[in-house]
């Protein structure tokens, strides 16, 4: 469940959410009946409904990237969304992107491809620049080397960069926010846990036991 409590629809008169509830789920309250038709709980829906103006927001921003008046190309668009979702460890926005990229006739090779792109030979070299630059701009938190921007530069106009880094980052946001707040596929429990062991074992250090040079002979 997210961590934050979901607004049913008996608990809202806000326009813009009551409409997106049709959209989404149709005549059901998704607290109560959730699920949407792209397989996913809804619930990032229903926790941003707490605050009207901040789902206003978001799905300006939604409306924003898609619109016919962007020059970056939506498939390096979705590259860097994706790869943003893989790199914050977001379940939520990594799976909905690789769908994306699938609606705009990518390939599954591409798609699988996309967790390890720098070996891999599915990507064109105007893709490849797309993908190294998410990942300075995503995993290196914006570090972004005047080598690698001027190779950005040679593939993209100015006007490009800037749509292509604000929806990037964008998602990056989305990402974590998804997994903070335990939202649709990141509703999750962390997989970096310590592994058990017997009882015997929890006396034991192993770096003591291995450093000690009585190991030697």
């Amino acid at each position: 469940m997210p961590r934050l409590r979901q607004v049913s629809r008996s608990e809202t008169t806000d326009e813009l959410t009551l409409r997106m509830y049709d959209q989404l789920f149709g005549d059901r309250d998704p607290v109560a009946e959730p699920g949407t038709a792209t397989g996913t709980p809804g619930d990032w829906w229903t926790v941003f409904a707490l605050s009207p103006d901040v789902l206003r927001h978001a799905v300006r921003g939604f409306t924003l990237y898609r619109s016919p008046k962007r020059l970056v190309p939506p498939v390096l668009r979705e590259l860097g969304q994706t790869r943003a979702g893989w790199l914050r460890s977001s379940q939520f926005v990594f799976s909905q992107h690789c769908k994306s990229c699938r609606t705009l006739g990518m390939s599954e090779a591409k798609i699988a491809a996309i967790a390890h792109w720098s070996t891999s030979d599915q990507f064109d070299e105007q893709e490849r620049v797309v993908l190294a630059y998410t990942d300075a701009l995503v995993g290196e938190n914006g570090r972004v080397s005047d080598e690698l921007f001027a190779q950005l530069q040679s593939h993209l106009s100015d006007e490009q960069i800037l749509e292509l880094t604000y929806v990037t980052a964008m998602y990056e946001m989305h990402a974590i926010m998804s997994r903070a707040l335990r939202l649709e596929f990141d509703d999750r429990a962390d997989p970096i846990v310590e592994i058990p062991g017997d009882e015997a074992s929890l006396a034991v250090d192993i770096g003591a036991m291995i450093s000690d040079p009585r190991a030697d002979g």
